[in-house]
């Protein structure tokens, strides 16, 4: 019960009062928990120094050893069939029942930095007998096993971020967290560009111990943030509690209808948006095109992950302040328009320009998306549900290519007879054909039962 002071017979007295609008704080509010936003912020740099350093020239390392677009996109492509199943099956339904969050990370984080070391050694046994192809498949075949288990990580995650925010601050929390995953991305691809010298840093195992140093060190953060989380264990099912009292069936009922016409939506504007992200890594090194080098590939990517950090910040808590779906569409509008000028650009400077306003575009959705997910998702079932939303935005590590992208690339060029500058300029405009229809669906089905619910 708050107090305050009145004047009581000309004495100033205090006296209990109920606030008629009390202000719901995060956990993230309280000054006992700036330590935990910190951990969570340096976990989440670490985690995408990782990805940049390793991921950024995966793709081209992979071409090198087994040349074909639709098989480079085969990474990303088991590795979400792997992700989804343990996330759905497993990972998910476990968080829920037990309350697991930081544990998942930490087991899924430590699991992760032993089999990198097994996938190098294999994939370099393969190499030095002779067999590059063989190689390729090891190193995909090896993270996607890989995967299922690691995916308990990316639950771990998800739900925690959810547990200790509120709807109110949710979209600046998230927004200052994917901005910190900016810098540590921007971090990682810079290194990239001096760590990959044309495939050796994958062939002489210097990538692969960089990663495995950064897993073993975010796991010692998400330790001693698991300490923080559970002292306020109580608080959090408290919270809970609440949250499914003022949530009635029929709203909650409403909510999963809206959420799952919301997956469908994503579905396939991640399908079209990352159709195209491996074909544009292949279309910037080509020959008739920009031929960029290594370092001017770093710059263009670096420009894409700028205008994703200046995108988080500014899309998080705008979404706050004027609504979800008004931010997602000035996302969405950018996803569908920039891949049509992909071929435009006559030099390195224009073409970075041009590929950070797409990262503005992708981070925007990423950032208010998830935070819509959380808005609408009931608490008890945060592990399972926000494991779906992980499971559509994970189309965008491989199976966009692998489906989309790839195969319309490669009949162009094998069946037709186009120049693969052709063939992938064809594939950024059936890009934005596809996140188009997305909007459409997202428009129709989802923003508008907002506003007639709101109404």
């Amino acid at each position: 019960m708050q107090t305050k002071n009145a004047i009581i017979d000309g004495r100033e007295t205090e006296v209990p009062f109920q606030m008629k609008n009390p202000i719901k704080r995060s956990p993230l509010n309280s000054a006992s928990s700036v330590n935990v936003f910190f951990n969570l912020g340096l976990f989440q740099f670490l985690t995408f120094v990782r990805r940049g350093v390793f991921y950024t020239f995966m793709i081209n390392y992979l071409y090198t050893l087994m040349p074909k677009t639709t098989l480079t996109a085969a990474l990303g492509t088991l590795n979400m069939v792997a992700s989804a199943l343990g996330q759905n099956l497993l990972w998910g339904r476990i968080s829920d029942r037990y309350r697991l969050r930081t544990k998942l990370i930490i087991i899924g984080e430590t699991i992760a930095a032993f089999s990198y070391i097994i996938v190098f050694i294999t994939h370099k046994s393969l190499i030095d007998a002779g067999s590059s192809f063989a190689a390729g498949l090891a190193i995909i075949f090896g993270l996607s096993i890989l995967e299922f288990f690691w995916s308990m990580s990316d639950v771990g995650w998800a739900a925690l971020l959810t547990d200790v925010t509120t709807p109110e601050i949710r979209g600046k929390v998230i927004g200052t967290l994917n901005f910190i995953a900016s810098l540590g991305r921007m971090a990682g691809i810079i290194f990239a560009g001096f760590l990959y010298c044309s495939g050796e840093g994958f062939r002489n195992g210097t990538i692969f111990y960089i990663v495995t140093a950064l897993l073993f060190t975010g796991t010692i953060i998400m330790a001693f943030t698991s300490r923080r989380v559970k002292a306020r264990s109580h608080e959090q099912k408290q919270k809970i509690t609440t949250e499914n009292h003022e949530n009635s069936v029929e709203n909650a009922k409403e909510n999963e209808k809206t959420y799952k016409w919301f997956l469908i939506s994503l579905i396939i504007i991640v399908l079209g948006a990352a159709s195209i992200n491996q074909i544009f890594l292949l279309f910037i090194d080509l020959p008739e095109g920009l031929n960029a080098s290594d370092a001017e590939m770093s710059l263009i990517l670096s420009a894409w992950t700028v205008g994703g950090m200046l995108a988080s910040v500014a899309s998080g808590g705008l979404a706050d302040k004027i609504g979800r779906s008004k931010v997602l569409f000035v996302g969405l509008i950018l996803a569908a328009i920039t891949p049509l000028f992909y071929s435009v650009p006559l030099n390195v400077s224009m073409m970075a320009l041009t590929y950070g306003l797409n990262g503005v575009a992708f981070w925007t959705l990423y950032t208010v998306g998830f935070a819509f997910a959380g808005d609408i998702i009931p608490a008890e079932k945060r592990g399972r549900l926000l494991s779906r939303y992980n499971t559509v935005m994970a189309l965008s590590w491989g199976p966009a290519g692998f489906l989309v992208g790839g195969p319309i690339a490669d009949v162009q060029i094998e069946v037709f007879g186009l120049p693969r500058h052709a063939a992938y300029v064809n594939a950024f405009y059936m890009s934005s054909i596809i996140v188009i229809l997305g909007m459409i669906i997202f428009a129709v089905k989802v923003a508008k039962s907002k506003i007639e619910k709101s109404a």
